[in-house]
């Protein structure tokens, strides 16, 4: 591929752009913003270099001059999209700040459903990443734990909202690819789950159900997944 180093390098130690002839047309910002904007409406696997630059106007071969690698260009959404964060000041309440990050990544993540698939250490350490692990740590200064700590802590409120926004996402996807509604697949199932239930084969699940039937409260869950999370901390 063009422009591919044989060597790993990180493309914020890159310059704007290599190469000679005139002023550059187009900015790192601008690319990042193009592949976003594909990738919100159409999803990551629309986003390719050919496409970036189609939307730019620019020849693909061109587009290498800015952006080496297509997991360059993934590194320059992850930071765009990350530059979305809403950076405080810390309340001093550590827990409280940290459920505020919570609810805010989530947020972003459903505004770009795109991100979860390209969560990584790899892209933590760009320009917005490091801004946001800088306010995270900023918010957690109450906490009275090492540094390292306190990163484990990030990553697995982190963890968890990647994994409940991805179950999330997955399956708003199902149900609009369902040839019927969500409430007519509901009634079918929870029929068929009753019917189980009632055989006497599961009794403690039964009693489980018995117990609570629902409806599950799914922000109550996502809140209470949050607060073992710190609990475990603190």
């Amino acid at each position: 591929m063009a422009g591919r180093a044989a060597v790993p390098e990180v493309i914020w130690a890159r310059p704007e752009r290599t190469g000679r002839g005139p002023k550059p047309a187009y900015t790192r910002a601008d690319i990042a913003a193009a592949a976003v904007r594909i990738a919100d409406a159409e999803g990551l696997d629309a986003v390719s270099m050919r496409r970036v630059a189609a939307e730019l106007g620019c020849g693909t071969m061109s587009l290498y001059n800015y952006v080496p690698r297509k997991e360059d260009l993934h590194e320059l959404m992850m930071d765009a999209a990350g530059g979305e964060h809403e950076l405080w000041e810390p309340s001093g309440d550590w827990r409280a700040d940290m459920l505020r990050v919570a609810h805010q990544t989530r947020a972003l993540m459903h505004r770009h459903p795109w991100l979860p698939r390209l969560m990584s250490q790899v892209y933590g350490f760009s320009p917005n990443a490091l801004r946001y692990l800088e306010h995270c740590l900023a918010c957690l200064d109450t906490f009275p734990a090492p540094y390292g700590t306190k990163m484990e802590l990030v990553a697995m409120v982190n963890g968890v909202v990647t994994t409940y926004v991805t179950n999330e996402l997955a399956t708003a996807e199902r149900t609009r690819s369902l040839p019927w509604s969500e409430e007519q697949e509901n009634a079918v199932r929870i029929a068929y789950l009753g019917r189980q239930l009632a055989s006497g084969a599961y009794p403690r699940l039964a009693a489980s159900f018995a117990e609570d039937a629902g409806p599950i409260d799914l922000e109550a869950v996502f809140v209470r997944a949050l607060e073992r999370v710190l609990d475990g901390f603190a």
